[in-house]
């Protein structure tokens, strides 16, 4: 099969949206809600298990359609940033979801207010939901009453969520203008950052003087903006709710202890040294004193090697058949319902992510194909995320969603079966050094950076609420770069303005030590498949097939794997260090 560039179809989730179609589907979505406010009266705490397994089917069936619709809207804008027709939608389905959210809200109130004996008797028959209907007791010490909660969603849906997509409508429409072997261009930010990665170091340095001028440019705008996110986060989190800290509320959405936490980022921090270490010895091998913030990402050849993209996908396919036929099959489904969006377009929401909506459907992918060799590692990755949400598919629409720290397992190891892969067939010292550079770059960009910008969010919330200016913010962002390169890396002051860059401390506040989370626990796990081999693979499908229905804690403390132990992740960087161990030795 020949695979081509192309955007997605979304007419698995409606299948067009003239009147008839939207009016059917929210008519659905109506009759669900209807079905469910009906039930009220019922909600009791010796109410029968049979009527409460009801009133469950009855919220799951609300929560399907709302994701159908909502989903529309979302992956629709993302497509079109620019597009008003989409805009337009996207904000009619905000304002639906947020009834839906109001007038189901008694559910969950009711729920977290039942005294533990009740809610006990009836956790026992919810089946696949039991982790579901715990996970929200949980916040029962930080749940206000029925009226507050509809009045949060409400501001929410017209106040910040409306501001984050602004920032998302700026910084989309940006343009950037970067002058390469004589010809200038204009492009896209995703068409810029493959220059970052440029064997040219003019270039590199150009891309990012160019990407911080543009966002420079707005960056009180932009800046103004996340003050508004954090601001409006405490507000509700803090004042309102109570929670001991910003970073709590993180926490306990991803059901992970702050200490856990604490030791994950306090380790991270420790193990920077290892990546010190690296950066020295790239210095050396691009002929550098010393590397510039400019040089992180580059190659150590001066190869300009394109990978088209129907070669990129068969790649990565047949590294997940090689590895489990059954993740292989998984995979081919995103393709043959065309739910992948690769194509670079003007006004297309840059990088890339994966939109898991309903269990029995294949998951939508987003990415912005270039032929960089980098993108065929970020299509794998992708991939990897749809390959976890399918393989959890027999799950509820409530539970097949992975918690956030184990949502890059999945990822992070497809990349690095690719990894494995490209090395395997290659015999080539220079090629090799060059692959496991390129996993190291990944390591650092997946593990350090964004353990930074998590360390970076808890000192810049404290800083936006006792009053600190954007010049004060850039230069605790400075000094957030000095502590995570140390003496190893010269940093420009313009890359004061990268914070403001990074979408993710926009849309979900502390998101992004997920992601460190995810790739400090697969090294470890690929230690172990790479140890034990097929032997391995059913635990590792098992742990995908959980999907959200258990703890992050539970299925990893069933992997053997003790996440509050420090010396678990300091494995991980063990790993780290011999993969740097084995760049060495092909330099002798």
């Amino acid at each position: 099969m020949t695979y081509e560039l192309s955007p997605w179809d979304l007419s698995d989730l409606l299948p067009d949206i003239d009147n008839d179609t939207l009016t059917a589907a929210t008519s659905r979505l109506q009759t669900a809600m209807i079905a469910v406010e009906a039930a009220r009266p019922d909600l009791s705490p010796d109410m029968s298990e049979t009527a409460f397994r009801d009133v469950l089917e009855k919220f799951e069936t609300v929560t399907r359609e709302a994701y159908r619709l909502g989903a529309y809207a979302d992956l629709w804008f993302s497509a079109d940033t620019q597009s008003q027709d989409a805009l337009s939608f996207k904000s009619r389905m905000d304002q639906l979801m947020l009834e839906v959210q109001n007038r189901t809200l008694f559910l969950s109130l009711w729920w977290k207010e039942l005294d533990d004996a009740a809610a006990d008797r009836l956790i026992a028959v919810a089946g696949d939901l039991t982790y579901y209907l715990q996970k929200l007791r949980n916040f029962k010490p930080y749940t206000l009453s029925e009226a507050e909660e509809q009045i949060i969603n409400l501001k929410d849906v017209n106040g910040i969520s409306a501001v984050v997509t602004l920032y998302d409508m700026i910084t989309n429409k940006f343009e950037y203008t970067l002058t390469v072997d004589g010809e200038t261009k204009t492009m896209t930010r995703e068409e810029l950052s493959t220059y970052v990665r440029s064997s040219d170091p003019d270039v590199r340095k150009a891309a990012y003087d160019e990407l911080y001028r543009v966002y420079g440019k707005e960056g009180t705008l932009l800046a103004q903006i996340y003050n508004y996110r954090v601001r409006d986060w405490a507000n509700e989190q803090l004042q309102l709710r109570k929670f001991d800290s910003p970073i709590a509320v993180r926490n306990l959405i991803n059901d992970l202890p702050d200490t856990v936490v604490d030791t994950l980022l306090d380790v991270v921090a420790e193990e920077a040294r290892v990546f010190h270490r690296y950066f020295k010895l790239k210095a050396k091998w691009l002929g550098l004193e010393k590397l510039r913030r400019y040089d992180i990402y580059a190659p150590l050849s001066k190869s300009s090697k394109k990978i088209d993209y129907d070669t990129a996908v068969n790649m990565v396919l047949e590294t997940f058949d090689g590895f489990s036929a059954e993740v292989g099959q998984q995979a081919r489904r995103v393709f043959a319902d065309r739910h992948i969006d690769s194509e670079v377009r003007p006004g297309k929401r840059g990088g890339a992510f994966c939109a898991s909506i309903l269990p029995e459907q294949s998951p939508y992918v987003l990415i912005n194909y270039t032929g960089e060799v980098r993108d065929v590692a970020t299509l794998a990755h992708e991939m990897g995320h749809a390959v976890h949400a399918m393989m959890a598919q027999e799950h509820s629409v409530l539970t097949f969603h992975s918690a956030l720290p184990m949502a890059e397992t999945a990822s992070v190891f497809s990349e690095m079966l690719l990894t494995d892969r490209l090395l395997s067939e290659e015999k080539d010292p220079a090629v090799r050094r060059d692959l496991l550079a390129a996993a190291l770059d990944d390591a650092y960009a997946t593990v350090l950076r964004q353990a930074y910008f998590v360390l970076f969010e808890r000192e810049a919330h404290e800083m936006l609420l006792a009053g600190k200016s954007v010049a004060d913010l850039n230069s605790a962002y400075m000094a957030n770069l000095h502590r995570q390169f140390g003496d190893v890396l010269d940093i420009s002051d313009n890359f004061r303005w990268e914070w403001i860059s990074i979408p993710h401390i926009y849309h979900v506040p502390f998101y992004c030590y997920a992601y460190s989370f995810g790739q400090l626990m697969v090294l470890a796990l690929y230690r172990r498949y790479k140890e034990q081999g097929e032997a391995f693979i059913p635990q590792y499908l098992k742990i995908l097939s959980y999907g959200g229905s258990a703890s992050p804690t539970h299925i990893l403390t069933e992997a053997g794997i003790d996440v509050s132990d420090p010396e678990f992740w300091r494995g991980g960087f063990r790993v780290l260090k011999e993969m740097i161990d084995e760049l060495e030795a092909l330099e002798k």
